[in-house]
């Protein structure tokens, strides 16, 4: 049998992935003061047992107000960096490569965790300990109706996000990670910057492409700087805003082809988010944004990594085969069924069960065996 496209191994900088199965960031909202709790070791470190190429940690924010709830993971501290360095460690020991995606929530902060009713956090309904805070915005354009509006972005704010993003990432190296992404995507402060919904400024950063596109590349720059030279460094973009008049695909790739020249390896396709409404992103179906990346694939000619309902082995497999992206991204999928990456390979491969974990290796193979020879 011909090797398995999501078998593959891919080398990225001085990387080499054992597999094309990314677990995706994937916020819990149970940090406290944005530290990682005994839960997000126990969640992450599964799917590293399971067999994930890549595992990410969840959208961190790079400072207090780039929260989107107060159970939010932030990298600004040395507390937060220390349960961090044990989760990366954890990860990389049991096989996979600890990976973090860097966030600032802008005009999407200061809201209830989904699970409280999300929204805005709003005077009748803030928990007592937990008060609503000014959000920061490329504009002061709420996010939605019922949001409250934002701070505009001064030129003291804009070199202040730029700081701590970098100083993020030197957390992050430090901590153990060796795959950084920055989070330009889901209508947060970065695609709040790309967007022209959502940046309205008449100055360097705003008013045309170039300008929009300004901050978020600087953050690139700044966090190329200090990331070292041998280790990947990603994107996540919303290839389309999904709202008319916004971001679409052919500003997409033109970002893309200008991340992948400020020293970007990979681009994540993801889309919306800008707005409370997406009416022109299509209707989530299995592999509904897997065009977004094969497109940014073939016009920037940069790698990409698909992402939105990929659930089944045979899809992820077409995805990376098809040569549709370079590595496939999992979310729900993986909270269903952490061993995921296990039971593709397995599905796909005539060595059934061999790329599982020593500790429980043999006892899978004798239950495949069992159960091949029952029929069941």
């Amino acid at each position: 049998m011909p090797q398995p496209a999501l078998s593959k191994p891919l080398t990225l900088r001085g990387l080499t992935l054992k597999n094309r199965v990314v677990v995706s960031p994937m916020c819990q909202y149970v940090a406290v003061e944005g530290v990682a709790q005994d839960w997000h070791l126990a969640h992450l470190s599964r799917f590293a047992i399971g067999g994930a190429a890549v595992v990410f940690v969840e959208a961190t924010a790079v400072e207090p107000r780039g929260r989107i709830t107060h159970g939010d993971m932030g990298l600004w501290n040395d507390k937060q960096q220390a349960a961090l360095t044990r989760i990366a460690s954890l990860i990389k020991a049991l096989g996979a490569v600890p990976a973090i995606q860097l966030a600032h929530a802008g005009r999407k902060a200061s809201a209830r965790r989904p699970f409280d009713g999300g929204g805005p956090i709003l005077p009748e309904n803030a928990k007592p300990d937990e008060p609503a805070w000014t959000t920061l915005a490329p504009s002061a354009v709420p996010f939605g109706p019922t949001w409250p509006t934002p701070q505009a972005a001064t030129l003291e704010d804009i070199a202040a996000i730029k700081a701590a993003f970098a100083a993020s990432a030197r957390r992050a190296l430090a901590a153990g990670f060796e795959i950084v992404e920055i989070h330009c995507a889901h209508g947060y402060l970065l695609a709040e910057f790309l967007s022209p919904i959502a940046n309205q400024r008449d100055d360097a950063y705003g008013q045309s492409l170039g300008g929009r596109m300004r901050l978020p590349l600087e953050v690139v720059d700044a966090v190329r700087e200090v990331w070292p030279q041998d280790r990947p460094l990603f994107v996540r973009i919303s290839a389309v805003d999904g709202t008319e008049g916004g971001w679409n695909l052919d500003d997409s790739v033109v970002f893309a082809r200008q991340l992948k020249a400020r020293g970007v390896d990979l681009v994540d396709c993801s889309s919306g988010g800008v707005t409370p409404s997406t009416a022109t992103v299509p209707s989530p179906a299995p592999g509904y944004q897997v065009d977004y990346a094969a497109a940014v694939r073939s016009q920037a000619e940069v790698p990409t990594m698909a992402v939105g309902l990929i659930t089944h082995f045979s899809q992820a497999e077409l995805v990376v085969a098809g040569g549709k992206a370079d590595l496939v991204a999992l979310g729900r999928a993986m909270l269903d069924d952490p061993n995921w990456p296990l039971h593709a390979l397995g599905s796909t491969s005539e060595h059934d069960g061999q790329a599982w974990p020593l500790p429980v290796g043999y006892a899978v193979k004798s239950l495949h065996k069992i159960k091949a020879e029952y029929g069941l």
